[in-house]
Parts: C-alpha cells; structure tokens; sequence
C-alpha cells in the first residue's frame, strides 16, 4: 500500500464513523432534491393560478369599462393586459415561472397605466 500525500486527488476515509455520515449526506441530498420539486411545483401552481385570476379580473374590469362611458382605450387596456396576463398563466402552467412572473406585472402596469386619465 501506498503512502498518501497531500497531493493525492483521492478522499481520504479516516473510520466506519465516516461512511455512515456520507450516507446520511445522500439521504439528505434526496430529501433536498423533493423538497426543490415541490417548491417548483408551487411556483407552478402559484403562477398559473394568479395569471388566471388576474385575466378575469381585467376581463371583467374591461367589460365594465366598455359599458361605461370611458374613453375606447381604457377598456382595450384592460382587455391587452389581460392577455398578457393570461399568455403569462399559460406560461407559468409550463414551468416558465420567472417569464410568467414578468408578465404578470406587465400585465397588471398595462391595466393600471391604461386606466390612467389624461
């Protein structure tokens, strides 16, 4: 057997004691990698559900504008942010979520800058 050297490339295992640790590194490796799965699917969820809620809200707030008596481009505004919004839902459903999340606030400035007098 060889002496090693600190120049050796390979680990160096000290005891029994050692290896057990390094199992329970791999378990915890897994536990972490299920835990990052869940957290994007969270995202998923989360995106989606707010680009949805979003879209119906500037749908329904561009069919209220449009029987009111405003200006043509108020309800247009609210009908483009919403589908920006819903282009974002559709996105986040995908995995997408830091392009949805993007569009999403698009979206909602489109809505809100649309409303806007002047």
């Amino acid at each position: 057997m060889r002496a090693r050297t600190d120049s050796d490339p390979r680990p160096a295992i000290a005891d029994v004691e050692d290896i057990a640790e390094d199992s329970d590194i791999a378990e915890d490796s897994d536990e972490e990698a299920a835990d990052h799965v869940e957290g994007a699917r969270r995202a998923r969820w989360l995106a989606a559900g707010t680009g949805v809620l979003l879209t119906l809200a500037g749908l329904a707030a561009a069919l209220l504008k449009l029987t009111a008596a405003a200006p043509a481009r108020v309800p247009a505004a609210y009908a483009l942010g919403a589908a920006v919004c819903a282009l974002a839902a559709l996105l986040g459903g995908r995995g997408r979520t830091r392009r949805a999340l993007w569009l999403l606030i698009a979206g909602t400035m489109i809505m809100a800058l649309g409303d806007q007098p002047g």
